[in-house]
């Protein structure tokens, strides 16, 4: 039996100097299927990160950096995913609960992963 995909969304802010933001929905996704050790963080307008589930896990707790992913804890309810690309630079801040949350879901699709 294979395990099902999960998707959550979450609400990011993007970190600019803009006297003003938005926040953004993201789409977190998770196909066992694929690439269990993976999560795959959708934007609006079609832009997809994928990277190990086992950074956005570490990231919640003490920064950690995996190529062009960046995550860490900014204070006791907030987390900061940071995404690099030839384009530049994007930053979002978290609420921890959502990421966690959508960690819980994944763990219970397929709870570890063959490395």
């Amino acid at each position: 039996m294979s395990a099902a995909a999960v998707e959550d969304h979450a609400w990011a802010r993007i970190v600019t100097d803009a006297p003003q933001h938005r926040p953004v929905r993201i789409a977190l996704c998770y196909e066992p299927g694929d690439e269990p050790a993976t999560v795959r963080f959708s934007f609006p307008g079609g832009r997809d990160w994928t990277f190990p589930r086992e950074v956005l896990e570490t990231g919640l707790t003490s920064p950690i950096r995996d190529g062009d992913v960046e995550v860490w804890p900014a204070g006791r309810a907030q987390s900061v995913v940071e995404f690099h690309s030839a384009d530049g630079v994007a930053v979002l801040q978290f609420d921890t609960t959502a990421l966690s949350r959508f960690l819980t879901h994944t763990y219970e699709a397929v709870p570890t992963t063959t490395r």
